[in-house]
């Protein structure tokens, strides 16, 4: 996210710089997308980074600079010392003689007395125990607070005397001499103008939904309506704190109460908690539930989690996560469940299998004929039934993973609710559970209204996860309706069956349901074209950026294929746009292969192309005009791209550490 626009302002000639983690999911600059799964081998399962927080503390970092970021934190650090001597002066103990921030403050049997007198003047303290309060300082402080604080433990102090004598509390040794955040970019944007024209800047550099189509199989990148935005800019959601009181956030519980309700009545399920705040989280809470489930009910031998071999890479790594063991399960031909190998692994650990992980519609775009029947024979033989909740933009008022046999689900909020989750987040991964697993979700320490007393604890580290965010998929869900929703999900289905039949004539299609069908998603086989002419599945997909496309998600969950989810939000003129294209790139891998074309220099290996690659002599076998303006691209609605493509593999061999040398630690 925001290294990404870093690397993009500066034109650093970088397209495919992946980011990765050993569940698989994996993330490119430039607009193409790969996978990289280790399946049973993975041991973490980070999904859903936080980008868009990491961009707005990132964009906060390039429009303070190194001195304003220094003096946000020296003017904490005053208030800190300043309520600090006011509070000594007064007779209270302050715990620490070091701090920045955070005070703890001593008070004998007093705690609950000073934090319920604060909270009547406007100001939240932290009781730690009987004895001590907590109180935290930040740069949007005010001298009033400060004030009501001290009134709150019985002191009186002259805020202006203790500003010109009280001293620092941070250590000497403690403090950085080094100089930070040395690069250009922080030092360039001072004025709220010239930071506007900055963040435009990126934003012509970058494509997004509002430029176009973005098709990422297995992503359901889809339409984030402003109305279902803008509310959490509003003070009242965005600037609650997540520990406020419960009786201080009454309308936001009330708001997650209707949110876990819907949920619950679209999947079937009879409890939701939305705490965890990824689909991976979800993943491993549903799985904590079973284990818990089971080690109730004595079967604490109970650990082996079947997934098929097509499943998402965090269905492996949550289960390991959970202290199971993974065994997997061969995928048949046509790109479901082999039934045979899955009812020989019930068989091989009928007496330790815990659950079945299955994602329906299948990882492949295909709905599993025989779920059902699955979801029975695991049952029959103890085991229980995790439906993972990636494509449920495929099933929303058409299907209930509850009512097939799913006994627990996460959902992604950040796909088919839609939250916004381009570059990878922020995300809200909720699980739902029938009733035997409800004693067994994730509650909190600090939060009791947070989960139910026997639950498995805390999955995040805030009672209701991010629940910044969860006002967008309330006002979709009340926005949509019932009827809206299941709308949505059959113009999805439609959408991705219209591209499968547009595109079958020139590209093979590898997986198909009953009738030839798909479910929200379909995958394009470029690997007999690939041998044939020896274009690759880069090669297309870059050239897809020419033509004004994102590619759709690459090499997942085959290898050489690409997998295209259009979702509801794209209309007819859209869906042909695509289709028009990858047909007029079907007709330039015949020129390569033709030999009209040479295979060492053509738009398809040479793509994306700048329009500073244009300038100067041009030495190609085919035209600027070809590069740049290929069939349907209209030089008024261009979209050009920033930066050209590296090799992405080498860069993933040979990374290069930007870590200050060993030296430098010897002292």
């Amino acid at each position: 996210g925001f290294f990404r626009h870093l690397c993009m302002a500066e034109e650093v000639p970088v397209q495919s710089f992946v980011v990765r983690s050993d569940m698989g999911c994996g993330s490119t600059i430039g607009p193409t997308r790969e996978q990289h799964i280790r399946r049973e081998k993975a041991t973490s399962n980070i999904c859903t980074a936080q980008v868009l927080l990491a961009v707005m503390a990132g964009m906060y970092a390039v429009y303070h600079g190194p001195d304003g970021l220094r003096t946000i934190a020296r003017r904490t650090h005053r208030y800190a010392t300043i309520l600090a001597e006011g509070l000594r002066a007064s007779g209270a103990e302050v715990v620490h003689g070091a701090f920045f921030d955070t005070l703890t403050v001593k008070v004998p049997g007093k705690a609950a007395e000073i934090v319920a007198d604060a909270r009547e003047r406007g100001v939240n303290l932290r009781r730690v125990d009987a004895d001590h309060v907590s109180i935290a300082c930040d740069e949007t402080t005010t001298r009033a607070q400060i004030a009501a604080v001290w009134a709150a433990f019985g002191a009186d102090a002259d805020i202006e005397a203790l500003d010109g004598s009280a001293a620092d509390a941070l250590p000497e040794a403690l403090l950085r001499s080094d100089d930070i955040l040395t690069h250009p970019v922080f030092h360039q944007h001072r004025s709220e103008t010239a930071m506007l024209r900055y963040l435009r800047k990126l934003a012509d550099r970058d494509y997004a939904l509002d430029r176009g189509m973005i098709p990422l199989g297995s992503c359901t990148m889809k339409l984030n309506a402003t109305a279902e935005m803008e509310s959490i800019t509003w003070p009242e959601f965005g600037a609650l704190h997540p520990f406020a009181p419960a009786e201080q956030a009454q309308g936001f519980l009330t708001l997650i109460r209707e949110l876990e309700e819907r949920l619950a009545e679209v999947t079937g399920y009879d409890a939701v908690s939305i705490q965890p705040n990824a689909g991976s989280q979800g993943e491993f809470a549903g799985l904590l539930a079973v284990r818990a489930y089971h080690r109730a009910n004595g079967d604490e031998q109970r650990t082996v989690c079947l997934i098929p071999s097509s499943a998402h890479g965090t269905n492996a790594a949550s289960a390991v996560m959970a202290g199971m063991k993974v065994v997997v399960v061969k995928t048949a031909d046509d790109g479901e469940v082999d039934i045979a190998d899955l009812r020989a692994k019930i068989e091989q650990y009928r007496d330790e299998l815990a659950v079945l992980m299955i994602t329906y519609p299948s990882t492949h775009g295909v709905f599993e004929e025989h779920v059902a029947d699955i979801c029975g024979e695991v049952h029959d033989a103890g085991g229980q039934v995790y439906v993972d909740g990636a494509n449920l933009n495929a099933l929303v008022g058409l299907a209930k993973p509850g009512k097939f046999g799913g006994d627990v689900s996460h959902l992604n909020l950040h796909k088919t609710f839609c939250i916004p989750h381009g570059g990878g987040g922020p995300g809200v991964g909720p699980v739902g559970v029938r009733a035997h697993l409800a004693p067994y979700l994730p509650n909190h320490p600090l939060q009791p209204a947070a989960g139910p007393e026997t639950g498995v604890g805390p999955i995040s580290a805030a009672p209701w996860g991010s629940a910044g965010i969860l006002p967008i998929s309330w006002a979709y869900v009340r926005l949509m309706g019932g009827e809206g929703l299941k709308r949505a999900t059959q113009v999805a289905v439609l959408a991705a069956n219209y591209i499968a039949k547009r595109l079958e004539p020139h590209f093979p299609i590898l997986y198909n349901g009953p009738a030839g069908l798909v479910a929200h998603e379909c995958i394009v086989d470029l690997r007999p074209i690939s041998k044939t002419t020896g274009v690759s599945i880069d090669d297309v997909a870059k050239r897809l950026i020419d033509y004004g496309f994102h590619s759709p998600t690459m090499s997942f969950p085959v290898a050489g294929t690409l997998m295209i989810e259009p979702t509801e939000s794209e209309d007819l003129a859209e869906l042909d746009r695509f289709c028009d294209t990858m047909i007029a790139i079907r007709a330039e891998i015949e020129k390569v292969a033709s030999g009209e074309w040479s295979a060492d220099d053509n738009p398809l290996t040479n793509a994306p192309h700048t329009a500073a690659a244009l300038g100067g002599d041009w030495d190609h076998g085919y035209s600027r005009e070809e590069a740049v303006f290929p069939s349907g691209v209209s030089a008024a609605d261009k979209y050009w791209p920033p930066v050209r493509r590296i090799d992405g593999a080498f860069g993933d061999r040979n990374l290069v550490c930007s870590c200050p040398p060993l030296e430098e630690y010897d002292n």
